[in-house]
């Protein structure tokens, strides 16, 4: 690129003013990477070449060229220029030359790649700062800079702050031109950064530059001036950089901080690269006023070397030779060398080894360490040798490429030859009418069936194209299996199709009560579903999940809600479901790919609007292949499931008009996300009272029908049925009930039928049950020989068939068997098998002299079932289920029936099956291990907790015997503070049935009652049953599962309770009015009224009732409070 010298007006000359546009829009136009940076106009190229050969004799011009950016003036650098001249007073264009000593430059860090001499490159710069200095460069006439790679190929900085980020090897590059760059993101930060500092109206420093640079040579590192921190040097240790050490130039004492040393340097050098620009102060000097990194520099030259030595001509011969080779296979690489030799001019680039290596390197997309070591290497042949290496990588992929490439070309070809050829063979069949063809057949049924849907448009147009593609395809074809596949379930979705529904508040109530006994709070919610869909004229929206323990009858409700709406019903479970495409299907190019579950439902059941039960939501898996619950929510989302996206299906499909219904037995391990689109009904456990009715109205009938004693006389008196549910079966459902129930009814089927015997309950004599026909045994007996033949046994009909035959597609080298032969080989096998039969006799095969066996008997007629007798009754006594279920399962609630010791209290727990339990706690006191006495000072105290006790119970009893220690005097169990009340003791606390474990925090209370009996000597009654969370300073605090402890309670003949008080809520709501009468309820707060309570008048009794007027109070507070907020809400309406 030509650029004016100092002191010529462009004004004056439009000529150059035009020259010099054109080369900086040539320029512009090669902000390409550099393997195609090569394709420059041999104008520029020529220019540059010829302003860097005319550096070295004039100097002159060299300085002036430099010392315009130094500072100064115009008219100076006018009269210097025109010194420089012939001495005329014309003005004329003089070529810029390019400083060979240039110390001290601007570092710009490159990533990706480093850049080679003699090739151009676009780079973008972000920076503001960095901009500002380039562009303030520019109108100084010092458009030099040094381009260094980073070592981080991700990095990204236009600064260097940090030596050793980059490697200390780069090149002397000129900046020829400088364009706005596109405006990013990242350039909007680095606009709003600058408008932050003032620069409002430097907008093209903010949006970014893109810089063509023009690399020279190579430049080593000796000092770096980052932008923040001190100068930083390198320490010598690499060859190279020692190599450039012995040949830079003595321009590195130049290279100075200071200005006053540097001046000095300078005009201590030879008058041959004494430039006037080096001079102090710096050319580069205003580039301290910008935040950029600044470096010194020395020139790295290349070693002596021979051009006719044979080891470079041997590796130059080889170079030419690979780039013979990519040209043949790569056009674009063979574009790229001949650019390249057009740039280089009327020298042959290929006789200097310098620019040959450098060359190879350029346009070779190598890996960045190998490049940066062709950069780095000094001596020739090793440079040479290196490129080569570069080089040969790249012709082998080059050559993989093409192979690929022709691989591909001839699997295309070879497909449509055989397409055409099969196409033609298809045309002669029909013609001759040897075939018809299937596949129109089966075009036209998948048009009538999807005429008769209404599918929307966006699927319609794919079911047209996937028709089309079915059309071009042969039988024979992998495809053609696939597109078949997919246009079946694309047409069996019940596209528009659904099923008219009834939200008829009678009905459903029928339904639900033929179905289920109690749930009333249940009912009441379904009926409450059903009443708003029917005023909306939709259930659109709303996912039901029912959560209960297992056995309640959470699947059966989901099936009765779509009986009362008239709805198809399929359930599927996700219990340990693992693996996305069971919910959103497998994409189609898996072998063996179907849809999810949800697409599966709606084929299955033909309609849009079906119930799917999606059972066992809780116990979901999440594996390798992604995560179902996540899949749900697309799923059950109302938002989201009006265009599910199944894997396979690729369509929309509307899932909107499903009624989804959940079930879990617990909420716990539901996601958060897929709850929230959840609306939860809790089913509770069933009371023994309930579960009576269910036994006696549901359970027993079905078990009475299935055990064939239908119309049987077998009685099942309300007593027994109490005992079976009191010994038996204690859980929340009624599922082990059911089996209980079904093993009695079989045990009394086998009894009946033992005792009766043949007489009553004959078989069926020969010939009442109807023979198969003729043509039903004839089909039997081919069937079973057909399962008898081997695949290996040549058959005449199969004849045609073998290798060479009529219906073969190949030829045999021997001639094809006929149907003789093909006999013949039968006969001969039939009797190699005979013969086999005599000679290694078998127990299932008959003797010779044997007679043959007779046919197998066959009927398709159906037996039907026998009749008890009506003088066969049988009463199932308690004493009877004795017999039939063995001992009971549960032989005693209470631990202790009469009178308790000291100590024993009993706590009310929660079962993991969905029941309640009584626990019983026991506390003693035992000699202190520590060693104390009662004349000891300390010692004594600690506590041991047995049974199987999890962590949060520990804490409880722990917590317990903190509360007693530090209350002892109010409580009566010590005289003042200082008393220890365990001293020279130990606390032992045990809970029965230790192989159960045991946790949760509700024991606090009965902790505290037992450990106060244990003290005081006070025994508790054993009628009275607790629970409940106590807290440091003796608060009860509420827990869960209060109706299941209630129930176990009322199940163990407890008269009193004592319960939360913040409890009251529930137990009034869930535990039956029957169960709460027939008991004392005490709801309290505090653990003194608790201790009230279980020992009736005692120290704890004053602290007691002040605390429980305090609550009192705050209650009434709290009630006040509500009713003038909802009196200011009445007024403001």
């Amino acid at each position: 690129m030509t650029l004016l010298a100092r002191g010529v007006d462009p004004r004056d000359h439009e000529e150059g003013e035009q020259e010099d546009e054109d080369d900086e829009g040539r320029l512009r136009r090669q902000d390409q990477p550099e393997d195609s940076s090569v394709k420059s106009d041999s104008k520029g190229s020529s220019s540059s070449s010829s302003s860097r050969s005319g550096s070295s004799s004039s100097s002159a011009a060299g300085s002036s060229a430099g010392g315009s950016g130094s500072g100064g003036s115009s008219s100076d650098g006018s009269s210097s220029g025109g010194s420089s001249s012939s001495g005329s007073s014309s003005r004329q264009l003089t070529p810029q030359s390019v400083p060979t000593v240039y110390p001290q430059v601007l570092a710009l860090p490159i990533t990706r790649r480093p850049l080679f001499p003699g090739f151009y490159k676009a780079v973008v710069i972000k920076n503001p700062h960095v901009c500002a200095a380039i562009k303030e460069s520019l109108k100084r006439g010092q458009p030099y800079i040094g381009a260094f790679l980073l070592k981080d190929e991700d990095g990204d900085a236009d600064t260097i702050e940090d030596l050793d980020k980059v490697h200390r090897v780069g090149v002397f590059a000129q900046i020829t031109s400088v364009f706005p760059a596109q405006s990013s993101s990242s350039n909007k930060k680095s606009k709003d950064a600058s408008k932050s500092d003032g620069k409002e109206g430097e907008e093209d420093e903010s949006e970014g530059l893109t810089a063509v640079l023009y690399p020279h040579r190579r430049i080593r590192i000796d000092e770096l001036l980052p932008p923040h921190g001190s100068p930083q040097r390198p320490e010598l240790g690499d060859g190279a950089h020692q190599d450039g050490a012995e040949s830079a130039t003595n321009a590195d004492a130049v290279a100075s901080k200071d200005p006053v040393e540097a001046e000095r340097a300078a005009t201590s050098t030879s008058s041959s690269e004494q430039i006037p620009s080096h001079g102090a102060p710096y050319q580069t000097n205003f580039l301290r006023n910008y935040p950029v990194s600044l470096v010194n520099v020395s020139n790295l030259e290349a070693r002596p070397h021979s051009k006719d030595s044979q080891v470079t001509r041997a590796i130059k011969s080889e170079l030419i030779s690979v780039f013979k080779d990519i040209a043949s296979l790569n056009p674009l690489f063979r574009d790229q060398i001949a650019n390249f030799s057009i740039a280089q001019g009327a020298g042959n680039v290929f006789e200097e080894p310098e620019k040959l290596a450098d060359f190879a390197a350029a346009v070779s997309s190598g890996d960045v360490g190998e490049l940066q070591a062709v950069l780095e290497a000094l001596d020739v042949e090793e440079r040479l040798q290196k490129a080569l290496l570069v080089l040969k990588k790249e012709l082998m992929n080059a050559q993989l490429q093409n192979k690929i490439s022709k691989d591909v070309e001839q699997k295309i070809q070879k497909r449509q030859r055989e397409y055409f050829l099969h196409e033609q063979l298809k045309g002669i069949k029909k013609e001759l009418g040897i075939e018809s063809d299937g596949k129109d057949k089966m075009v036209d049924k998948f048009r009538e069936k999807a005429a008769s849907l209404k599918m929307p448009e966006a699927v319609r147009k794919v079911f047209d194209e996937e028709l089309s593609k079915l059309q071009t395809l042969e039988p024979a074809a992998s495809e053609f299996n696939v597109t078949r596949g997919y246009l079946e379930w694309l047409t069996n979705i019940p596209w528009g199709v659904h099923s008219p529904e009834n939200y008829s508040i009678a009905n459903a109530t029928t339904v639900l009560d033929e179905d289920h006994y109690g749930l009333k709070d249940v009912k009441d919610r379904i009926l409450e579903f059903l009443a708003v869909g029917k005023l909306r004229g939709t259930v659109q929206g709303k996912i039901i999940c029912l959560v209960g323990p297992p056995g309640v009858g959470k699947t059966s409700i989901g099936k009765s809600i779509s009986r009362a709406l008239d709805r198809q019903f399929f359930r599927f479970s996700v219990g340990g479901l693992s693996d996305v495409a069971e919910i959103k299907g497998h994409r189609r190019t898996y072998v063996g790919a179907m849809p999810g579950k949800a697409i599966q439902a709606l084929k299955k059941v033909g309609t849009e609007n079906p119930l799917v039960l999606i059972d066992e939501v809780d116990k979901i898996g999440r594996g390798h292949n992604g995560d179902p619950s996540s899949a749900l929510l697309e799923m059950l989302d109302p938002e989201q499931n009006g265009s599910f996206l199944d894997h396979y299906m690729d369509v929309p499909v509307d899932l909107s008009r499903v009624l989804f219904v959940c079930t879990a037995n617990t909420l716990s391990t539901i996601p958060q996300p897929l709850l929230d689109r959840m609306e939860v009904i809790e089913v509770s456990s069933y009371t023994a009272d309930e579960k009576r009715h269910i036994a006696k109205g549901y359970l027993a009938p079905q078990a009475k029908e299935a055990s064939g004693l239908k119309d049987a006389n077998v009685t099942l008196p309300d007593s027994t049925i109490e005992f079976l549910i009191k010994n038996h079966a204690r859980e929340s459902g009624v599922r082990s009930l059911r089996k209980l129930l079904e093993k009695v009814y079989r045990k009394i089927a086998f009894n009946i039928v033992r005792d009766h015997g043949e007489s009553v309950f004959p078989e069926p004599k020969e010939g009442e049950l109807k023979p198969a026909t003729a043509g039903e045994q004839e089909e039997a007996a081919e069937k079973a020989k057909s399962t008898e033949r081997t695949v290996d046994e040549p058959q005449p009909d199969d004849v045609n068939k073998a290798v060479g035959g009529a219906d073969s597609a190949s030829q045999s080298v021997t001639p094809p068997p006929t149907p003789e032969d093909a006999a013949a080989n039968a006969a001969k096998d039939k009797e190699g098998e005979s013969g086999d039969a005599e000679k290694a006799p078998d127990s299932s095969v008959p003797a010779p002299d044997s007679p043959p066996p007779a046919a197998p008997k066959t009927t398709t007629e159906e037996r039907q079932p026998l009749k008890v007798p009506d003088s066969v009754q049988v009463t199932i006594t308690i004493d009877s289920l004795k017999d039939y279920l063995g001992p009971p399962a549960f032989s005693k609630d209470r631990l202790y029936t009469g009178h308790m010791p000291s100590g024993v209290a009993t706590g009310l727990g929660y079962l993991g099956n969905g029941s309640g339990s009584l626990m019983p706690i026991e506390t003693a006191t035992l000699p202190s291990r520590s060693g104390g006495g009662e004349s000891g000072g300390g010692g004594g105290g600690s506590l041991q907790l047995t049974g199987k006790l999890g962590d949060v119970i520990k804490e409880s009893a722990s917590i317990a015997l903190s509360f007693l220690k530090s209350n002892a005097p109010s409580l009566g169990l010590a005289k003042d503070d200082t008393s220890n009340i365990l001293r020279g003791k130990d606390v032992h606390l045990h809970m029965p049935e230790g192989a159960i474990g045991k946790e949760g925090p509700s024991a606090g209370v009965a902790f505290v009652v037992s450990l106060v009996s244990l003290l005081s000597d006070k025994p508790v009654r054993s009628d009275l049953a607790m629970t409940g969370e106590v807290s440091l300073r003796g608060m009860v605090l509420p827990v869960g599962g209060l109706k299941e402890k209630t129930l176990a309670a009322h199940r163990a003949n407890m008269r009193t309770l004592i319960l939360p008080l913040a409890n009251r809520a529930n137990v009034e709501a869930d535990v039956p009015e029957g169960v709460r009468e027939a008991m004392e309820i005490h709801y309290v707060g505090n653990a003194w009224s608790a201790l009230d309570v279980a020992f009736g008048e005692g120290p704890w009794s004053a602290k007691a009732r002040e605390m429980e007027a305090e609550e009192k109070r705050e209650e009434e507070e709290r009630l006040g409070r509500e009713k003038e907020e909802r009196e200011g809400e009445g007024q403001q309406a």
